[in-house]
Parts: structure tokens; sequence; C-alpha cells
């Protein structure tokens, strides 16, 4: 369930992508907070409503910690969004993309500090394959890698993202039922996504002219139905049943998806939106990099791990 949730993430790339494309077709000169801030308020309130919709009766009475948890959960993805896209404008995305998946590394050497234990070599093994696959998959030029405020953004992303992991999986919430958390976390990333926009120029008022737009209401609903609805209500559910290291290693395999995607769908959204999106090509990175990354996650099937 969270290798398709890995999927359904991966689709997000090429559509957020189209999305921006045809934001800045409509409204030119938006900065990229702006963009950011109008994909992501329509996506997290429009599942929020879908879910009201559909599963209005398994949402009633939600309780203080499942309260707790939804708020947590949207803090820690929202500041990480953030903190990537800023970061992004600042260094290069191969860079980002490998930073960003340092998370890997930061769950299981906190566990490790907080239980004054090493994990097995396993799970060290697991990450260096992870981290080896996503600089290949990336084509990271080491020359470039330097501390600037880019990598100390993305580097920052990461720690939240791994909050978000680390949090899903905490045995006080084992109790909590995936559908209101995941219902509460939209609701706040909605909220938090709104208030970007409100105080950034050109503000809430030009809202109107994307919403006249077809492809835009096409790419948002989406990212809403796939990249939201369904990637995050999978990993609310699925995730808890495994260690939170495990689950860092599997939400790896993103940007792998993300790659084999990217090499057909832009050219559909394109031809249909009438921008100018070509297909990436495949390539000797993008076969090594995920070979890499799959061959960690096989690998920590098939040694047992005990629940963080």
């Amino acid at each position: 369930m969270l290798v398709l949730a890995n999927v359904f993430w991966g689709i997000s790339f090429p559509l957020i992508k189209a999305v921006a494309l045809e934001h800045q077709r409509l409204l030119p000169g938006s900065n990229s907070w702006y963009v950011s801030a109008c994909m992501l308020a329509p996506r997290f309130f429009l599942a929020a409503a879908i879910m009201g919709l559909f599963w209005r009766g398994r949402l009633r009475a939600i309780t203080g910690r499942e309260l707790r948890q939804g708020l947590g959960l949207a803090a820690f993805a929202v500041l990480g969004m953030f903190f990537q896209n800023d970061g992004l404008q600042y260094t290069a995305a191969s860079t980002s993309a490998f930073l960003t998946q340092l998370y890997v590394v930061i769950i299981p050497a906190w566990f490790a500090i907080r239980r004054r234990h090493l994990p097995p070599l396993a799970v060290w093994l697991a990450c260096a394959l992870v981290l080896a696959g996503t600089g290949t998959l990336a084509q990271l030029d080491w020359h470039r890698l330097n501390l600037g405020r880019g990598e100390i953004e993305t580097l920052i992303s990461s720690l939240f993202f791994a909050g978000q992991i680390m949090l899903l999986s905490r045995p006080g919430y084992s109790a909590n039922r995936p559908l209101p958390v995941t219902f509460v976390m939209f609701l706040a990333e909605g909220a938090v996504s709104l208030i970007m926009i409100a105080s950034l120029k050109p503000g809430l008022g030009a809202l109107g002219t994307l919403g006249t737009s077809a492809p835009w209401w096409a790419f948002t609903m989406g990212l809403t139905l796939f990249c939201t609805l369904g990637a995050f209500t999978l990993m609310n559910t699925w995730q808890p049943r495994i260690t939170a290291t495990e689950a860092g290693l599997i939400y790896c395999l993103e940007p792998v998806f993300a790659s084999l995607l990217a090499l057909c769908l832009p050219g559909l959204l394109s031809r249909w939106a009438g921008f100018d999106y070509a297909n990436e090509s495949l390539t000797i990175s993008l076969l090594t990099g995920g070979g890499l990354i799959t061959a960690a996650n096989v690998l920590i099937q098939v040694k047992p791990m005990q629940k963080d």
C-alpha cells in the first residue's frame, strides 16, 4: 500500500509542473511562494470536502488524540514543503532531491540516540544504498554541493519530513482512526495555504482567474484525487503497521516513480493544455539509481525489524 502511495506521489511531479505552467500563463509574474500556495490550498480543501461527503459517518466524534495527531502531521508536512520549495530556488534540483532523502538516515539515527543502541547493519546498508541511488538518480554533482541557503533549507525540510513519518508511527496514537486524522490534516494544511495566498500578491482575488481554466481544474483534481486523498490516506492508514525506519526507506521510491512517469506524462499533459512541457528520456542514471533504491527496500523487507 505504501508503494502504491509512492506511485501516486510520483504522479504529482509532472502534475505540479503542469499546474505551475498553467498558473504562469494565466497570472504571469506570480512569485513561486504564491504559485505553491495556490496549488496546495485547493487540493487540500477539495480532499477534505470529498472525505466529508463520502465518509462523513466515520468522521464523527473526532477524539482529542486524533485532532492533535492531525494538526501535528499538518504542521510537519506544511513546514517541510515550504522549506523545500524555497530552498529549491537557491540550489540545483538534483541537490535538493538528494538532500531531501536524508530523512532515511535521520530516522534510524534518532532511534539509535533515544534507545542508546545502534540499528542493525542491514538498516545502515539500506540507507547507504538509498543515498547512493538518490544521488545517481539526481545526477548529483559533488563539486557543486555546498551548504548555502538552499542546501540548509532543504536539510531543514528533511528534518520536518522525518518528524512527520515518526509522528505517524508513535505508539501513543496507534488507536487513532486514520480517516479523521487525515481529514484534520487536510483542513489544517488548506487553512495555512489559504493564509499564504491572502498575504501574498496578487492575493485571494486572483483565484477567480485560475478557476476559468479547464486544464487548471483538471490538473488540480488529479492532484486532489491521487496525490492528496489517495496517497495520504494510504500513508496514514498503513504506515503505522510498520516501523518508521522501514517507511522512510519505502518513501524513497517516490523519485523512482516520478522519473518513470516523467518519460510519458509531460507530453500528454502539454498536448492537451497547449503549453511546452517535454517528456524526459530514459537514462542509465534512472536505471542505476532506481535499482539501488529498490535493492535497499528488498534488503529491509527480508530482514525483520523491531517496532520503533
